[in-house]
């Protein structure tokens, strides 16, 4: 085991001379210097020591000037304060300062190595705790970098499947085939303009893509009927809202997304479907998707009519602002040039698999990313 080293600061030799050779002799590598600026400088130059034993009266930094350095300086290393003044305020001030112990002179041998070897000790086990909290937040880091690793790679598996539901959604109704990637898009910037935090544009995102994943349990002959429904049918075909939500909501990372698919048909002056909410009872989400979704269905052709332009679409959501749309969100879909949808068109209609998997985890890089 190596030699606990101790540095001895004295001004006068002979008592500095005294205690080193006590420690010396009791099996302690010991140093000397014969005042503070001495001192300081060793320690910038090996600051390696368990303890240091330290006179107040000096000539030039006194003991407490130098308590204060250590302090400062070297916060591990005990100081033990050893001087012939016995003034209570003087060491209530050392100890207030930092000092381990205040050794008063004259004292014996006994005396010396009593407050060494426990100031010795405090270095050791505070220098064993740091020791241990640097492993132990070593552990932690590495143990959480694995768990963030294996949750994306978990959370990367869920919006696989989460595609694949809305690729098997579009198959069955080629009529409005890569509707839910646009209004997917059409969303997020909606989100985006309004300062909404990433993770909740994120939640929103999934929500919207997945918002008709409900009509898979729809008949065909209701989902693909080419004219008009009948009361019958439009209650069956209105159900998919709920059926929506009670497959999606299962699913623990989507439980807040599954509440836009809920409310996703509900208007702002209560006369959607199925639970006829109104205003801000509404989620916020679902209130940002009703004019995306409203957008893509108005500049998208349909085999009963063309499509209209983004300018037309854009004044007939205004219109609705306050009965069908919320009117706050309006404005700001209205602040977004018209130019900017028809771009983001083009380029959502071109999004690749790996893109569109971004667009579900990170919504504003994979619309940065995404070529023009």
């Amino acid at each position: 085991m190596p030699q606990e080293r101790i540095l001895v600061v004295d001004d006068e030799p002979s008592v500095c001379e005294l205690i080193a050779a006590m420690l010396t002799h009791s099996g302690y590598d010991t140093t000397v210097a014969s005042d503070a600026d001495t001192a300081i400088a060793r320690l910038q130059q090996d600051p390696d020591y368990n303890l240091i034993v330290s006179d107040i009266m000096m000539p030039g930094p006194d003991g407490l000037t130098l308590l204060d350095r250590i302090g400062s300086d070297h916060p591990s290393i005990p100081v033990v304060i050893c001087s012939a003044i016995n003034d209570v305020h003087i060491a209530t001030m050392a100890f207030r300062r930092g000092a381990f112990d205040y050794l008063l002179k004259p004292f014996d041998r006994a005396q010396l190595e009593d407050v060494v070897s426990r100031g010795v000790e405090h270095h050791r086990l505070r220098r064993q705790n740091t020791t241990y909290r640097q492993n132990l937040e070593a552990i932690v880091q590495a143990r959480t970098g694995r768990l963030r690793s294996t949750m994306q790679d978990l959370e990367r598996s869920y919006d696989i499947t989460l595609e694949a539901m809305g690729d098997a959604l579009d198959l069955r109704d080629q009529e409005t085939e890569g509707h839910s990637r646009r209004v997917t898009a059409y969303t997020v910037t909606i989100a985006r303009a309004m300062g909404i935090d990433p993770d909740e544009v994120r939640t929103i995102a999934r929500g919207a893509f997945l918002h008709d994943i409900g009509k898979i349990a729809t008949p065909d002959a209701i989902l693909l009927k080419p004219g008009r429904l009948t009361p019958e049918e439009t209650a069956i075909m209105r159900q998919h809202c709920q059926v929506g939500y009670e497959m999606v909501r299962k699913i623990p990372f989507l439980r807040e997304a599954a509440e836009i698919v809920y409310a996703h048909q509900e208007q702002f002056d209560g006369k959607g479907y199925p639970r006829g909410l109104s205003g801000e009872d509404i989620p916020l989400g679902a209130r940002i998707f009703a004019i995306a979704d409203t957008l893509d269905a108005m500049t998208s052709d349909r085999p009963y009519r063309r499509a209209t332009t983004f300018v037309a679409a854009i004044e007939e959501i205004t219109l609705h602002a306050g009965t069908q749309f919320d009117p706050e969100i309006v404005v700001v879909f209205r602040s977004i040039p018209h130019e900017s949808w028809i771009e983001l068109r083009t380029r959502v209609g071109d999004l690749s698999i790996s893109a569109l998997r971004e667009l579900l985890r990170e919504p504003s890089v994979a619309l940065a990313n995404q070529p023009v």
